[in-house]
This record gives structure tokens, C-alpha cells and sequence, in this order.
């Protein structure tokens, strides 16, 4: 991407987004610091994460951490690009839907002077980006992810958690993360996704099509692994064949969910089909209506007691 067509995405889209989030983005972009600066009761509304149960305990009366203010946020985009981002059954493929993700967030945190920085998988972990602020940086970024060729599969599949693990060695200071992914991996994600989780602020970005999801009636249709290249012919219009993928479908993304939960990380589920700044703004929604019910929660706790 261009100078000139980053400033003209800039003009559209990001204007966009600030309109939908009336410019405040503390629910897409909130950060902590590191340093302790005080306790004090809880108040409504309050990050029920800053909880120190402690004193909670001892008091019967919830407390809060009080951090210093970081002059920046620091975020990291570990970015899947293995061979199974290149589906797309219409005209936009996941990893299409990655860059223009990336290209928002990145343009959004610049505009705040914030640094981010980028971590790369293809069949491995082979681009590691420093974080730093700036056009400059997002041009990198974005150039990077447009000149990249696809992956070539592989016998193994991709292994996420390779991912994660460098990212987890890379960034040593507290930051947000967003692990920007199809999931389509090798089990053994979950351990360092939680890892990743007690120390940083982490989105799971998950990209999915629609055609993944359930088969149409289309008869005969020669199918293959994106990750193996393995091919393997289905007769999609065999009603039981159908039922089985539901099925097949379901148990991976009960699998998925259940990890993704286990691990604490909130989740972004982005398809195909899906306008970007609009589900930005529903995952903006979600984050601010979780995070008042569990003020609330801790209210009525604390009035109990």
C-alpha cells in the first residue's frame, strides 16, 4: 500500500470508525501500566481485572489497583498467514480480510501515537517486525503482508502455537495482542494462548468463511486440504454426507470455543463476508456491555457483604 493510498483508506475508513465509536476507543484499545500507585474502594464500572481480592478478602469490601498511566500502548499483531488464509469462496479471502484488519487497527493505534510491531507465520515463524510508531511503520507492515506468496502446504499443518511461543519471547513489556488466525492449526494452542493472556491484554482475531461452515447442495465436488494439499472427492448432495459435516463442524468449533475461553482471551470473529469497521464496532459493544455486567456482578457482591 501506498502513501497515498494509506492517506485515502485513512480519509474513508477511519473516519468511519470514529464515527461509529464517537472517537473514544478504550474498549478496542485499552491498556495498563505496569507501575501500582494506590488501592482504593471499588466504584462502579471500575476494570473488575484490577480487583486486588487480597484486600478484598481481608476488608469484605472490594479494592482496586491504581496503576500509573503509560504515556503509550505497545500492541503486537501475530499474524497466521499459513496456506488455509487463502480460502475465500467468494471474492475476499481471509487473509485479504487480515490485511484490511491490520491496516485499521494499525492506522487507529497510530493516530494515538501508540508503537505496534508484527510477527509473521507462513509454514513457520519467519518475520519478526520491532514495534515503533509511524506511516512508515504501517507501510511496512501492510507492504509485507501484500508481497508475501502464498504458503506452500505442508505435511504437518500449521502449529500455532509456534506463534505464540515467539511472540511470548519477543515482547517484554505488558501489551495488546492481537493473534490474528483461521485456528485451522495442529493441536497445543490453548497452553500458550493462556500464557500469553496472564500477562497481556489479548483479542483472537478468528477468520472464518462462510463455505467452512456448512456445504450446499452442489453434487460432485473435489475438495482439498489448504494446509496439506490432500484432495478428496464428496458428493455433497448426499443428505447424510451433509448431516456428518454439521456435525464435524460443530465438535471443532465447541473444541475452538472452549479453548479460546479456557485460555481468557476475548474473541473477534471476523468471516469473509463481514464489512470490518462494523465488527469492529459490535466487538467494541460486547467488550463495554461484559465489562459492565461484571461491575455489576462485583456491586451487588460487595453491597452484600
Amino acid at each position: 500500500m501506498s502513501e497515498a493510498a494509506l492517506r485515502r483508506f485513512e480519509m474513508t475508513v477511519l473516519r468511519r470508525l470514529d464515527g461509529l465509536l464517537h472517537g473514544d476507543y478504550h474498549t478496542l484499545f485499552r491498556g495498563v501500566g505496569l507501575d501500582l500507585a494506590d488501592l482504593r474502594e471499588y466504584q462502579y464500572q471500575d476494570d473488575v481485572r484490577h480487583i486486588d481480592w487480597n484486600v478484598t478478602a481481608r476488608l469484605q469490601t472490594p479494592y482496586v489497583k491504581e496503576f500509573f498511566e503509560e504515556r503509550e500502548l505497545t500492541a503486537w499483531f501475530l499474524l497466521d498467514l499459513s496456506p488455509s488464509e487463502d480460502f475465500g469462496s467468494q471474492e475476499v479471502s481471509k487473509r485479504s480480510q487480515a490485511l484490511e484488519l491490520t491496516a485499521i487497527l494499525a492506522s487507529a493505534l497510530n493516530r494515538r501515537g501508540n508503537r505496534f510491531g508484527a510477527i509473521f507465520y507462513g509454514t513457520g515463524v519467519d518475520t519478526v517486525i520491532p514495534a515503533a510508531a509511524g506511516r512508515r511503520q504501517i507501510l511496512q507492515i501492510l507492504h509485507r503482508m501484500r508481497q508475501r506468496r502464498p504458503s506452500p502446504p505442508t505435511n504437518i499443518g500449521t502449529r500455532l502455537q509456534d506463534l505464540l511461543d515467539t511472540a511470548a519471547r519477543v515482547m517484554r513489556r505488558r501489551s495488546l495482542v492481537f493473534v490474528v488466525s483461521d485456528f485451522v492449526t495442529q493441536p497445543g494452542w490453548e497452553k500458550p494462548l493462556a500464557a500469553l493472556t496472564h500477562r497481556h491484554d489479548v483479542v483472537a482475531v478468528r477468520l472464518f468463511d462462510p463455505l467452512e461452515m456448512e456445504l450446499p447442495d452442489l453434487g460432485l465436488l473435489t475438495v482439498q486440504d489448504a494446509e496439506t494439499s490432500e484432495q478428496l472427492l464428496v458428493d455433497t448432495h448426499d443428505r447424510t454426507f451433509r448431516s456428518r459435516f454439521v456435525a464435524a463442524v460443530e465438535a471443532r468449533e465447541n473444541a475452538l470455543h472452549e479453548g479460546l475461553a479456557e485460555a481468557g482471551a476475548d474473541v473477534l470473529e471476523l468471516s469473509t463476508e463481514d464489512d470490518i469497521v462494523d465488527a469492529l464496532f459490535r466487538f467494541s459493544e460486547l467488550r463495554r456491555n461484559v465489562g459492565r455486567l461484571a461491575a455489576g456482578g462485583v456491586a451487588r457482591q460487595g453491597s452484600l457483604s
